[in-house]
């Protein structure tokens, strides 16, 4: 595993934000009964504790990268084929000016003998297309991976993307808790505060499409313009 700034902030940060729920579920309910069971750290409560909470947090930056990446990525841009990556480069998309989309075909060309189709190859197979330009920016993305702003833009969307499969997780959690704590071992406090996690988590689930095509579209004309510059 390699910890690194986009680890870091696009992964672990939501991470540790979703994982609150759980936590509460741990702290709340089951932390002595898990301390007694592991009686190689009995005399260490405070270590087991900790142990405990770091796998848990590792364990849930796979699985929320996952539920984001296979759920939510891949509803909503169909693996990369209809990210704004793709978008951009397709002849029918007007979001980039006509000469900024024709320096980029042509850079494209020139740096890695890739060439994208014209508008009525593009008609006839928008599929082929877009399977070229996913390839085309996926080299890009290679080119540009030193790149300090975009850096910071594929963190931003790292993050929300990440937060959003987090807030899966976390809202399933949430309203366990919330049985749990009013009738399995009963805790007002706990209750009312995994309710308030359930409303906090549920919003960025509602908001996600908007939330993902946003910050998308940011990262995508900062890896174009980082691109042109080289």
């Amino acid at each position: 595993m390699k910890i690194n700034e986009y680890y870091i902030k696009a992964r672990l940060f939501p991470t540790i934000l979703t994982s609150i729920p759980i936590l509460s579920l741990y702290f709340f309910g089951f932390s002595e009964k898990i301390i007694e069971f592991m009686t190689f750290l009995e005399s260490y409560k405070w270590a087991s504790d900790i142990t405990l909470s770091i796998a848990i947090i590792y364990f849930l930056v796979q699985i929320n990268r996952l539920i984001s990446k296979e759920l939510f990525q891949n509803i909503f841009f169909k693996e990369e084929l209809h990210m704004p990556t793709t978008n951009f480069l397709l002849n029918s998309d007007t979001t980039l000016a006509k000469s900024i989309k024709s320096q980029i075909v042509q850079k494209i060309a020139t740096d890695f003998d890739i060439q994208l189709l014209d508008s009525n190859s593009e008609n006839e197979n928008e599929e082929e297309a877009r399977k070229i330009i996913s390839s085309a920016v996926a080299q890009v993305r290679n080119v540009t991976r030193d790149n300090s702003m975009l850096l910071q833009h594929n963190i931003e969307y790292g993050f929300v993307r990440n937060l959003i499969g987090g807030c899966v997780l976390a809202s399933l959690i949430s309203i366990l808790n919330i049985f749990l704590f009013q009738y399995t071992f009963p805790n007002p406090f706990a209750f009312k505060l995994n309710l308030a996690f359930l409303g906090v988590f549920i919003l960025p689930i509602v908001l996600s499409k908007f939330l993902i095509n946003r910050y998308g579209k940011y990262y995508a004309k900062i890896l174009f313009e980082q691109y042109l510059k080289k």
